[in-house]
């Protein structure tokens, strides 16, 4: 298997296990379904007539006042009451086993570079922290600057975060971190050599 090199250089062979896999759209559906799920907060909660305080007395007797009837002023019919069917703390992660999480990255990754989306650089380095710089480098490679560019890096410097944080269609990502989501909605791929060795590595 042989990846595209974004300065027009020769091609980067690499390991057909873990680039030439075939694409599962079922399991990356599932991968990118419980990515997704597992970054839920799942904090909401309301209080049932249990919870809210107060309540405790009866507010007038049961008979003779001609009034419905009536037991605690926390009822969900009444102002200020509890909820009746009170939302509850939630947790929405779903279980992905580990052979299944990097067969979904395997094929995810082997459709990019299918599609020519996945492209290795040899480094992804700006000499300043300057927005500038970045994009200037980007058009080096031929992407433009409305396109949502995915750099994949051994380990991020200072420099490239701070010139990136004004591109919102520009993400940065270690390799160590990469995640389905960002892959999947990235036009471009850029990845770089240090990069592609930990995610070969990982992937194998």
């Amino acid at each position: 298997m042989e990846l595209k090199s974004v300065e027009g250089q020769a091609q980067v062979v690499v390991s057909d296990a873990a680039f030439g896999a075939p694409f599962n759209e079922a399991l990356v559906h599932q991968l990118v379904t419980a990515y997704l799920a597992g970054g839920r907060a799942g904090t909401r909660a309301q209080k049932t007539r249990s919870d809210v305080s107060g309540g405790g007395a009866k507010p007038w007797k049961q008979k003779g006042s001609g009034r419905a009837r009536a037991g605690t002023i926390r009822s969900p019919l009444w102002r200020h009451g509890g909820v009746t069917f009170a939302a509850r703390p939630q947790d929405y992660g779903q279980k992905l086993n580990r052979k299944m999480y990097r067969a979904g990255m395997r094929s995810i990754l082997s459709e990019l570079a299918r599609q020519d989306r996945l492209q290795v650089a040899d480094s992804i380095a700006i000499s300043e922290p300057r927005t500038k710089a970045l994009l200037t480098q980007l058009k080096q490679w031929s992407i433009g600057s409305d396109a949502r560019v995915l750099l994949v890096v051994e380990s991020i410097s200072d420099a490239l975060q701070l010139a990136a944080r004004n591109l919102y269609r520009v993400r940065i990502c270690e390799a160590a971190r990469v995640n389905p989501v960002s892959l999947v909605g990235a036009e471009h791929v850029v990845v770089e050599r240090g990069a592609l060795a930990v995610l070969e590595g990982w992937l194998q």
